[in-house]
Formats: C-alpha cells, structure tokens, sequence
C-alpha cells in the first residue's frame, strides 16, 4: 500500500522539461534520418543527390552509428569538466547546426555538406542525450519514481518520432528536401531556447557543475574497487558479453529492416511497382513506416507490459529476460520471413501493403520485447568496480551495429531479394533459438548473489 501510495507522487516540473525537449529533438532526429535516406537517393531533377540505393544506405547509418558512440564521450565531459546544463544546450545548437547544414546540402548538391551535417548532428546528440535523462534522474529525491518516470519520458520520446515521420513527408513533398532540414534545425533551436529557460526555472542546482565535481570517494569503496573480480564477477561479465554479441546481430538486422522498405518497395523511387502504396487515391509515404514503429510502441507498449504483469503472478512465472530477448529476436526473424514471401507472392506483380504493415508491426515488437535487457542487465549484474566500462558496452554495440547495417544491405543488394532475406530470417531465429535453449545457463552465471555474499562474508 505504502508503494502504492508513493507512485503517486506528482513529478517535478524539471522533468516535464526533459522529456519534452526530448520530444522535439526526436521530432527532427527521425524526421532527418528517414530525410537522408530518400534525399541521397532521389534523382537530382527531384531535389536529391542522385547517388545509389547502397552509398544512401551506408551515409544513413553513420547518423545512427556515430549517435550511439558520442554519447559516451558526452556523458565523460559532464562528468568530469563541463556543467550538464550547458552541455545539453550547446547540444541542441550543434544539431540545429548541422541540420543548417543539411539545407544548404540540398541547395548546392553537395555530398560533402552531408558529411558536415552528420559530424555536427552526432557531436551534439552526444552532448545532449545522455546528459539530458542524467540531469532528469537527479532532479527525483524519491528513486522509486525512476522507473515509472523513464517509462513516461520514453513514450515523450516516441511521441516525438511519431509527429516528425508523420509530418515530415508531406512537408518534404510539399516544400522540398532543403526547407524540411530547415525546420529541423528550428526544432533544435527551439529545444535549447526550451532547455535554457525551463532548466532555469525548474532544475535548481542540478546540473549546475560537472556530475562528479566535488564528489567523495569513501575508502571503503576504494578499497572495494582496487580488489580483484571474483570468479562470479567474471562470469557475469562473460554473460554481459555474450548477450552483447546477439545484441549486435539484433540490431544489425533491426536497422536493416528499413532498407528494403524504403529502397526495394519504397514508394519514392522507380522501384514503386514493386508495392502497392496506395490506399484510394492517396499514397501512404514511406516515413509512415518509420510512425507506425512509433505507434507501436506508444499502444502496444502498456499492453505488453500489462502481459508480462499478469504472467508474472501465474503459476508458470514470467519468462526469464534471456528468453524475453530471444523472443525478441526470433520475431525480428519472422519479420524477414514475411519480407521474402511478400517477395514470392507478388510475383511480377505489386507487393501488398499490409505486407509492409506486418513487418512493421514484427519488428516493432520484437523491439519491445528485446530491448529492455539493455542497460537494466548491465546495472543489474555488472560488478560495481568496472560499472562504467560495462555501461559504455551497450551504445558501443549498437554503434557497430549502425556502421554495419548500411554494408550488409549493400552485399544482400548483390544477390535475389527473397532467397537473400530468407537466409538473414534464418540466422536471426537460429540465434534466438540458442539464447533460448541457454537461458539456464545464462541464468546461472548471473544468479546466486546471496549465496556469493555470505561466501565472502
């Protein structure tokens, strides 16, 4: 009752500014990052750069690469020399900066100006990112609100992906590709205009200094961090290594999944006939796909989350979070296998869209079920003594997940679509079957805590 009670307690207002400024830039972030993808390809009569399916591919996945790894070096700056507050600010202008950029690409035809809008857009997602959900954790006097509210905070955050790639196409359509990066560069000033004068109002000394300016190291601790790993220590980070290899194959594939969509069947090139986009006289855009990921999480999220609730009190217990994200990825699998038929059934005929719809919908909750493990199985399990190194593990992978993706759509490109797809659909289900079947050998390495506490004592 008395936990019940104190989830009720009303968030501050600090963290309304963090979601919401969380809101825009993910408004303009994955408004940019399906833009990319279709101004690098389209013809230069239409506004593009006229280059092909597989150097658009490539260029795309550095934006979501490079804003996995800055982060890292971000979170190392607020630490340790740079208030957070004035990080996360200077973030939103580097990224409105580079949207600028992305502009006067398209006005001059540039590739070059691409790479500059690439660089500053990564820099500053790094400077504002991390430290933006850091500053909102530290403005929580009660830590039992934390999960609920980064719950919250990551709906703002779909919230955000699903206006911009709903609306962004039709501006893109309508005003051209130059004018769209305009406004995404307007979202991001407007974000550090938001953050300034909300941060001002709401955060308080939070975020003032550097994080660890002035912080306190007892000896105990120090004492603790200088001891060797224990064997369970080394096993839970074998654990935490492993599950970060099929994590990489995860993601790898996830981000994958968007190539075919927006290259193969896309709508925006001379590939059209090979789907069917309409519905009526209107043709649903290519970003929609990219909101109907969105969408998915936003109203399939409670309803998962409801699901693992009530399995939890049954009889048979929830499922262990080695088989949550081997699930995850053997429904990523079935997304692929839902490619390749979609491929056979069409023929020389159009792919239906509710072919689309369904890879979508797989590969969105496939997300959901995987992606949970994350930096909650890093924090659970890591030895306290190398905590930082581990979390930096994660984004790590997804950044060499990021790097590959635009590679491995460009091999797959070499081949016949369903038989190539058919094979990535096995490897990915292959994979979650051998998590799946390790699972008590997983749970092994990272259990038994008591027993290892009154070892040591």
């Amino acid at each position: 009752m008395e936990k019940a009670v104190k989830t009720k307690k009303k968030y501050p207002f600090g963290f309304y500014v963090c979601a919401l400024s969380f809101t825009i830039e993910r408004m303009a972030f994955y408004s940019s990052k399906w833009l990319i993808g279709v101004f690098i390809v389209a013809a230069v009569a239409k506004g593009g750069l006229g280059l092909d399916a597989a150097e658009g591919a490539k260029m795309g996945a550095n934006l979501v690469a490079f804003t996995y790894l800055t982060p890292i070096i971000g979170g190392w700056i607020a630490d340790r020399w740079v208030s957070p507050r004035l990080c996360v600010v200077l973030g939103a202008v580097l990224m409105g900066a580079g949207y600028v950029f992305g502009w006067q690409s398209a006005l001059q035809g540039s590739p070059a100006l691409v790479w500059v809008m690439i660089a500053l857009v990564s820099i500053g997602t790094g400077l504002f990112k991390g430290n933006v959900s850091a500053i909102n954790g530290k403005l929580f006097e009660d830590k039992e609100q934390l999960d609920s509210a980064f719950s919250v905070q990551y709906s703002f955050v779909n919230i955000g992906s699903f206006i911009g790639t709903t609306v962004v196409s039709f501006i893109a359509y309508g005003l051209g590709f130059g004018t769209t990066f305009l406004i995404c560069a307007g979202l991001l000033f407007l974000d550090a205009v938001w953050l300034l004068v909300g941060g001002n109002m709401a955060f308080g000394e939070v975020g003032k200094k550097p994080f660890k300016a002035g912080e306190v190291k007892e000896s105990s601790t120090k004492k603790s961090s200088d001891a060797p790993l224990t064997l369970k220590e080394k096993e839970r980070i074998a654990a935490i290594v492993l599950i970060t290899i099929f994590s990489i194959v995860f993601w790898v594939v996830w981000y994958l999944t968007y190539m075919p969509v927006l290259y193969h069947w896309g709508p925006d090139f001379d590939t059209a006939n090979k789907a069917n986009w309409m519905i009526g006289n209107f043709t649903v855009p290519s970003a929609w796909f990219d909101s109907l990921n969105a969408l998915c999480c936003i109203a399939l999220g409670p309803v998962l989350a409801a699901y693992w609730s009530k399995r939890a009190r049954s009889p048979k217990g929830d499922l262990s979070m080695f088989k949550k994200t081997a699930l995850g990825m053997i429904l990523l699998g079935l997304s692929f296998v839902v490619m390749a038929l979609a491929e056979v059934v069409r023929g020389d005929g159009q792919a239906n869209l509710m072919w689309i719809i369904l890879v979508g919908v797989l590969m969105s909750v496939g997300e959901m079920v995987f992606s949970p493990l994350g930096n909650s199985f890093i924090s659970k399990f890591s030895p306290a003594k190398v905590l930082g190194l581990m979390m930096g593990v994660w984004p790590f992978a997804i950044f060499i997940s990021g790097k590959t993706y635009g590679y491995l759509y460009e091999l797959l490109s070499g081949y016949s679509f369903a038989p190539a797809y058919a094979v990535v659909a096995a490897i990915v289900i292959a994979c979650g079957v051998v998590l799946w079947s390790l699972d008590k050998k997983l749970s092994k390495l990272v259990e038994e805590e008591d027993s290892e506490k009154a070892l040591n004592a």
